[in-house]
């Protein structure tokens, strides 16, 4: 039997028989706040930079000249630590199949990291919310713990965490089941 098609263009091809049941990547305001903080920290140099040049010595001249390509390369500088921020953003996501839980990260065109478990393997799920923003915006943590070489497996900054633990509990046991008594070592 082949593998199913790639419904939702993820970085690695179904097994036979896979489904996907939960597509996630961190909450948005995760991404938020580090694109604002990335796109203040580039204008802001960027306007600091142009208003001391022009209260100074002016963009003529040599001095304004070698000022300016400085102040360009900042806010070129930025504008791509910006890219790379949506980038990330787009491109960390998990994906819990009714076999596996597949941890993916790319943060750049070159580089790319990912982790698998088997359901099976899921020994311990848990919730965890630190604060005040993930309390009211309903984002957190779910850890998996395994019995594979990576322990463990956390979740960060999911979206309603609670559901997904659901989700994730709900295809660890089914996939027990379908083991069936006499192949299960728990």
């Amino acid at each position: 039997m082949a593998a199913q098609p790639n419904p939702k263009k993820l970085p690695f091809t179904l097994q036979p028989g896979e489904q996907v049941l939960a597509f996630v990547r961190r909450h948005w305001l995760y991404f938020s706040l580090k694109i604002a903080g990335v796109v203040l920290a580039g204008l802001g140099g960027t306007a600091l930079g142009i208003a001391a040049v022009v209260m100074t010595f002016g963009f003529d001249g040599p001095p304004g000249v070698i000022a300016g390509a400085v102040i360009a390369a900042w806010a070129v500088y930025w504008a791509v630590r910006a890219y790379f921020t949506w980038y990330r953003y787009q491109n960390d996501i998990w994906v819990v199949t009714n076999q596996r839980l597949v941890d993916s990260l790319k943060r750049h065109w070159f580089h790319h990291q990912m982790a698998s478990t088997d359901l099976v393997d899921v020994e311990d799920l848990r919730v965890e919310r630190h604060g005040l923003l993930e309390t009211v915006f309903d984002f957190g943590d779910v850890q998996c713990q395994t019995a594979g070489v990576v322990q463990n497996f956390v979740l960060s900054g999911v979206p309603k965490p609670a559901r997904l633990l659901a989700v994730v509990d709900g295809a660890r046991d089914a996939a027990r089941r379908s083991l069936g008594p006499t192949d299960t070592v728990r």
